[in-house]
């Protein structure tokens, strides 16, 4: 009872940040993708997974995914998150509808620097950070999506923060559609983790990559699930 109160209370309280910009550019999808950036990262898995991503989005089906709904375009971003009450970090929100536009942001990706690079995993917090871009952005989309990946369960907190069931709440409330990319690195039963504590919304689904080498060709096929338009006959 009292923890259903207390995440109510913290739905609530967290939800509406900031308001959007008055002027607003009608996209298919708001995607934000969350990056894993804990201390369970190292340089090389960080590196391994930002490639994946910059690659993926040069990969022709993606483009012609992102371009597929009535609008002809994605806004997309991407954040680093880390421990609970670390900063986190985002790329500037981009428009990508083309090859050329698709290719801006790949190249945002590949050179984006690694600020947060220690401390635990805090799911509930940066399901919150996702949530926030989404909601502050200056785009209205027909679709509006969180692309969680990383390679372990959240961790306890040294200080109060948000849990993943907070965060996932908090996600939801917003009508955001979460979707994990579990990877299989050190951590047994993550995906199973991942289809419990962490999707939801439409359609949200869990996908995985059998470890970091595996990232690229994961994180492409979801990417194509997730950015292609499909019409949406009822919601469950």
């Amino acid at each position: 009872m009292f923890s259903t109160l207390r995440s109510c209370l913290l739905v609530a309280l967290l939800l509406l940040p900031a308001p959007r910009a008055e002027a607003q550019e009608m996209v298919d999808l708001e995607l934000v993708l969350a990056v894993d950036a804990s201390g369970s990262i190292d340089r090389i898995e960080f590196g391994l997974q930002m490639q994946g991503i910059a690659d993926a989005f040069r990969d022709p089906q993606v483009i012609a995914a992102a371009g597929s709904g009535p609008h002809g375009r994605i806004a997309v971003t991407l954040m680093l998150w880390a421990e609970a009450n670390r900063p986190k970090e985002a790329l500037p929100w981009q428009v990508v509808g083309s090859r050329e536009e698709a290719e801006a942001f790949a190249r945002a990706v590949e050179t984006m620097p690694r600020g947060i690079a220690a401390g635990g995993t805090g799911i509930g917090k940066a399901l919150q950070f996702a949530t926030w871009e989404i909601q502050r952005n200056s785009y209205d989309g027909l679709r509006k999506v969180i692309d969680l990946s990383g390679d372990g369960r959240e961790t306890a907190f040294r200080e109060f923060s948000l849990t993943i069931d907070d965060g996932r709440q908090v996600a939801l409330h917003a009508g955001i559609t979460i979707n994990g990319l579990a990877i299989l690195n050190d951590v047994p039963l993550l995906e199973a983790y991942f289809a419990t504590r962490l999707i939801g919304g439409f359609d949200a689904f869990v996908m995985t990559a059998d470890s970091f080498d595996d990232f690229g060709r994961a994180i492409r096929r979801k990417l194509i699930k997730e950015i292609e338009y499909t019409p949406k006959v009822s919601e469950r």
